[in-house]
This record gives structure tokens, sequence and C-alpha cells, in this order.
């Protein structure tokens, strides 16, 4: 026989040796790992729990994971919602990932940021999210395109914004099913936890990360009247009632989860947490002249820098790893700190590509080995705005002081509500923490001048639609959610979007005053919808009488009219790869311009192409 074959004979041999014991030790390690779930809701505070002293709010099944869970008391995010997502699925400040809004084209992950999902899927976990992203509707930073192997999403920050499928309302919806809009019955919450109870019942048997991101107690506030009615009688405002409504319902899956876990003998085996992503949006508010609800104590709501806009919830149980529950971790900690600690408990190697996360391992918290980890500081802001702005809304915490604004100093250990500002009284203690976040600062401002990017053409996104949610423009102006499109009441003009063609060739662009799915004319008018008892009025959509639109892409600029009846306006171009700026607009009879609020590009040759 030939000696070359011998010898690929025996390569092969070898290789196929090598491979079953490769997989052999896979599995090995895949049965040691643990499942995760991460719960995390949207706008409750850290106030809104019965087990944290709220008398109103309905939450046996949370109060009871509480006193048996470990808790993070101290726990610390972001004030809004997109910003602490960022930190959480990457373990590094908002500010240094590119999502310092929630809104405005600075709400999208950099497609260079490696995420938990990555990471899990890196070490042969599945990987599912449920709910709400809000770091990016668009390549490559979906939650498909950031490790996530099966995803049910709805659009924006939230189900009826700019970015969703038209018309949602909690109820009946359209959501994304790994980025194909189908179509789910029920209420919103009920069908991301029924959604992902199915997906774990298929994944029993392989380690899975389970993301359920809950859109709830988030505005528009509607829920099942069931709900409603369980608080109907309380003396509080009717938004409340139907916010803590919001919560028992999310209460009531995760009971439903809880049961689901033990009933398929995997709970032992699972990693659960409970965490929020900024403070009470409705949970503590002052109605004519009388303050309604529970907020700890604490002072601040949502997109605060005081203590009540960031200091949420965390609970963690592990059985199997024998994690002592009913314990309380006093320690600063935060949501950057939940990617290296999983990490670590579920023995996964990080990726190649992985940037420095600014969190910390604290699994010997959790575990119990530890008291402390020493952390010096932890900084968080709330900048809302295009370009951030130094100490905007900021808050530096050490283990119980907090210097606020760069200006204020509380510690909290004695003052939670934040009401006697000790600065002067310690001055050198002032000047040590604006050095640190001076340091900070020059850290994570490197990249300010680089806006996250839309990438267009891709195999993996095409046509890719954009809306006016992500325009760069000053958010007084951004229309981001579907009432705004409907009363038409901002207007994006001046706006551009920063994207980068992946692939040379001939484009086309479409223009919408309203969703393509709409099938809606672009000078077409909208009925309204009356609210109900439990749910919000859906505005009636305005006609704007439009008589042409444009677009312009780098240097190339093309306008048409408007035709009766049209649906789109339709342009095409030859496009070289790299990156631009694009901005589209409609133009009134009365020559007023009104930047564009839906635009879909499609890449229709990789050759170029003859344009009329």
């Amino acid at each position: 026989m030939n000696k070359k074959i011998i010898v690929l004979m025996a390569l092969m041999g070898f290789a196929l040796s090598c491979t079953s014991q490769s997989q052999k030790t896979a599995t090995t390690k895949k049965a040691k790992q643990p499942n995760v779930i991460v719960i995390i809701t949207d706008d409750q505070g850290y106030g809104d729990l019965g087990a944290h002293g709220n008398t109103l709010v309905k939450t046996p099944a949370l109060d009871q994971f509480h006193d048996e869970s470990v808790r993070l008391t101290d726990f610390h995010v972001g004030p809004t919602c997109a910003p602490s997502r960022s930190g959480l699925m990457t373990g590094r400040y908002a500010n240094r990932v590119g999502v310092w809004h929630t809104i405005g084209g600075v709400s999208i992950l950099r497609e260079d940021e490696v995420t938990m999902a990555d990471v899990f899927q890196e070490n042969g976990y599945e990987t599912a999210m449920f709910g709400k992203w809000h770091l990016g509707d668009t390549y490559p930073s979906r939650p498909q395109d950031k490790g996530f192997k099966y995803t049910i999403t709805h659009g924006g920050g939230g189900v009826g914004q700019t970015p969703d499928y038209w018309d949602n309302d909690y109820f009946d919806d359209t959501y994304f099913k790994n980025g194909v809009p189908t179509k789910f019955e029920g209420y919103c919450t009920d069908v991301w936890f029924d959604e992902a109870i199915k997906y774990i019942e298929d994944k029993k048997d392989e380690p899975f990360f389970a993301y359920i991101s809950a859109n709830a107690p988030h505005l528009p506030y509607n829920v099942p009247e069931a709900y409603y009615n369980q608080y109907k009688d309380l003396d509080i405002p009717e938004f409340q009632k139907i916010f803590y409504g919001m919560i028992t319902n999310v209460d009531d899956n995760v009971a439903k989860l809880q049961n689901k876990l033990e009933d398929l003998k995997i709970a032992d085996n699972t990693i659960v947490i409970f965490m929020t992503d900024n403070g009470t949006a409705s949970g503590y508010k002052t109605v004519g002249g009388k303050k309604h609800g529970f907020n700890a104590g604490m002072k601040g709501t949502k997109n605060s820098e005081y203590e009540g806009g960031h200091r949420v919830p965390f609970f963690i149980s592990y059985p199997g790893k024998q994690v002592e529950g009913g314990r309380d971790v006093t320690d600063l900690t935060a949501h950057l700190d939940i990617l290296p600690t999983l990490a670590t408990l579920c023995n996964l190697e990080l990726p190649e590509g992985q940037k420095e996360m600014d969190g910390s391992d604290i699994s010997s918290l959790i575990l119990g080995t530890e008291e402390t980890i020493g952390r010096d500081y932890l900084i968080t802001d709330s900048q809302r705005v295009q370009s951030p702005i130094k100490w905007r809304k900021s808050a530096v915490m050490s283990d119980k002081m907090r210097l606020v604004n760069g200006k204020e100093l509380y510690d909290i250990s004695k003052d939670p509500g934040q009401d006697n500002d000790l600065a002067a009284q310690f001055p050198e203690k002032v000047e040590q923490m604006r050095g640190y976040y001076n340091e900070w600062w020059s850290s994570v401002s490197t990249e300010f001048n680089q806006f996250p990017i839309i990438v267009l053409g891709s195999d993996q996104q095409n046509p890719i639609e954009l809306t006016c949610h992500d325009t760069h423009v000053h958010d007084s102006k951004i229309p981001w959610n579907q009432n705004y499109i409907r009363e038409a009441q901002k207007n994006p003009v001046g706006g551009e979007f920063t994207v980068a063609f992946e692939q040379s060739g001939t484009y086309t662009i479409e223009l919408s005053r309203w969703p393509f799915e709409s099938n809606l004319a672009i000078n077409a008018a909208l009925e309204g919808k009356e609210g109900t008892i439990s749910t919000e009025a859906i505005a009636e959509g305005r006609t704007m009488n439009f008589k042409s639109g444009g677009v312009k892409i780098g240097a190339w600029e093309q306008t048409k009219t408007v035709e009766k009846d049209a649906k789109v306006i339709s342009f095409k171009g030859n496009f070289t790869e790299g990156e631009t700026d694009m901005s589209a607009w409609f133009t009134t009879a009365k020559d007023e311009d009104w930047g564009a609020f839906y635009i879909k590009v499609t890449r229709v040759s990789t050759d170029f192409s003859l344009i009329d």
C-alpha cells in the first residue's frame, strides 16, 4: 500500500480519536455546568417588592425567593434601561460600550463588544432571550448577533415603541422570533415566560443560558384587568394600580417558572437570578401634593443620580452548589460584576477578543467564603444626551459614601435619604473621589467620537429597516414611541444615522411615513383607539400632506415627489463599502422638512447596475 495513504489513514485515525476524546471531555464538562436563568424587570425599583417593605404590592413568589436566596443589598445599575443592560451583558461601563442613552443612536451596543451570551455560547451552552433587548434592532447589534441562538423579542425599549412591530399593545402582539415577525397570543409578560418555559423543557438535558427580560412594568401601563382589580380599591393613583398589577403578573410568572424547574428536576443545577434595571418609574410618585408608594427610604427614582435611581434588588440562588440562602451580602456590588461572577460559577473560559471588564468576580461573596472583595469605588451616571457631559447626573460610590455630581457628599449608612450634604466637612474625601472619577472619565471617554454602526448590505439582515428612534439628533425631536409617530409631534429633522456598507453594490432606499408592515399610504390618516380601565389609549394618526422626500448618503443626494396614494418613495444608487452618514426626510406642502420615520435599505446587487 502507498506509504502516503498509510500515513494519511493514521492521521485520520488519530484525529478521530482526538475528536472522540474531545467530545467525551466536552460532555463531561457540560454535565458539571449549571444552567443559568437571569430574570430582569423594567422600571421596578428596590421598593417595589413586599420583601423590601412595600405593604401594597403583592409579590409572594419573589418574597419567598428573596427569603431563600443570597441578596445583594447594595447592588447598583445604570439609572435607565439600555445603559443598565449594556453593563449587565458586557461587564463594562455603558459609557465605554457606546450606550449612554435609550434612544438617538446611542442605545446601540458597539459591534466589537462581547456579551454574556457570547461567552456562554463559546463554552457550549444553548442560549436564548425573551423580551426586551434594547441594545440595537439592526445588524450587528441585535441579540442574535450577540450570542443568543434563539430569540423572541420586541423592538426598541418597550412594546409599542417606534422600532417595535406596528400596533403592538401588550396583548396578542407580533414579536420577532429569531428576527422574523411572528404572531403570539396572550399578554406580553406571559408570552416571555411561557416561551422561556417551552425552551427550558426542550433544553433541559444540556446546559442553557436563558435571559428573560420583561418589559413590564415599563409604560404604557397595560395589564390584564384581573391584575388591575387586585388594586382597584386602594387609595393610590390609577396608573399606580396598573403598575402594581404588572408587577404581580411578573410575580405569578416567576412562580410558574420555579415550579417548572422543580417538575423537570433541574432546580438544583440551575442558577436563578432576579434583578431590575433601574429605580422605580411609578412606584413612588407625588400626585396632587401627596406621596404615593414606597421607595425604601431612598431619594430619587428612575433616571436619578441619587440612590433610588440606581440601587435595585438582586437575588441569586444556586441550590446545587449548596449556596446558603436567606443571607444578605452588604458589600458594594453592581451589574458589571455578574458576567465575571457567572464565568467563575459556571467554569467558563472567556473567549478571545473579550475586552477587559470593569466588573469584579464576586463569587466568593455569593458562596460565602469572603465578606468583602475590598472594592474602592464604583461609578454610575445618567447621560441621556448625544455627547456625554462630564459629571452629568453622576454618583461615585465607595463602601458607604456617595459623591453626587462631583459636589455633594453623603454617608448612606447614617443618611440613606441623602438629606445631609457632608462635602464641606470632608473636603479631602471629596477630592479623593473626584480624582477617581477624573481617571475613570479619561478611560471611558476615549471612544466618545465613535458612534455604534448600523451595517447595510449584510447577508445577516438584507433588507434592513431603520427608524427615527436611532437618529443622531437631540432627543426632544425623536419620536421614540408609536404614539409620537401617530401624532407627529416630534420632528427628527437634521439627524443622521451612522452606517457602513458591508458590500459595494446597487441599493434601493425606501422612505415611509408609516411602518412598512402597516401598508398605509404616506399621507394616510388613522383612527385612534380608546383606553380601558387597565390599558392606555392609542392616539389618532395625523396626516402630514408630504409633497416630496429625499435621502443623503455621504455626498450622494436625491429627492423625489410623493405620488398620490404612494406608500413609499424609492431611490436607487451605487455605493461602495465603508462607513458614512445617512439622512432622510420628507417635505410638506408648506415646505417644512420632517425627518423620515421609517427607512428600508436593500442590497439588490453586488455589481454596480445601470441607474436610471
